[in-house]
């Protein structure tokens, strides 16, 4: 249900704390409830593994895809490499359609930041700053997690950081089904 004097925004959600991608998937919702199309691509979660998120973002109606091959110590650069070059394709496809009303680039952030191997060359970081600005004028663009890079910040019309205070990983407590994942 597109409204045509709708504005659509970038927003970036970063930093060490938790609540990105919860963050990300409360918008998902909400944009779901006014009959908005979204769609979610995640740059780590693999589709291997199944997410409490995606299950319920199913049910509304949002289609969610893991690009991804999991936490980068869990594969070899050139595993993540190539899910990072046939990713990013699709996202900006479907960024640049213009078919959504939302489009939501889950960890991209974290996938632009890895220095351990290179990604530019397969995730360029002037495509997606260029794909940013370049977005149909209509389409809600959020991406998440941390590191986010400084010319996508200054792309974006809103940051929000999470920042940890305290945390239960700290005190050793494992990741939480139903609360991380």
């Amino acid at each position: 249900m597109r409204e045509e004097s709708r504005h659509g925004m970038t927003l970036v959600y970063t930093g060490n704390g938790k609540g990105k991608t919860t963050s990300a998937v409360g918008v998902a919702v909400r944009a779901a409830g006014h009959d908005y199309k979204v769609k979610m691509f995640q740059f780590i979660k693999s589709p291997e593994r199944t997410y409490g998120e995606q299950k319920s973002l199913e049910k509304l109606g949002v289609e969610m895809v893991q690009l991804g091959k999991g936490f980068t110590w869990t594969k070899t650069p050139e595993e993540h490499r190539e899910a990072l070059r046939k990713g990013w394709p699709l996202a900006k496809q479907a960024i640049l359609s213009g078919d959504y009303d939302v489009v939501i680039l889950d960890e991209i952030n974290n996938a632009l930041a890895i220095d351990s191997f290179p990604v530019n060359d397969v995730l360029p970081l002037e495509e997606v700053v260029e794909t940013i600005n370049k977005k149909p004028s209509h389409v809600h663009l959020l991406l998440t997690g941390r590191d986010a890079h400084e010319r996508v910040k200054e792309a974006a019309d809103l940051v929000s950081v999470m920042e940890p205070e305290k945390h239960y990983y700290d005190e050793g407590h494992p990741a939480i089904k139903g609360i991380e994942f």
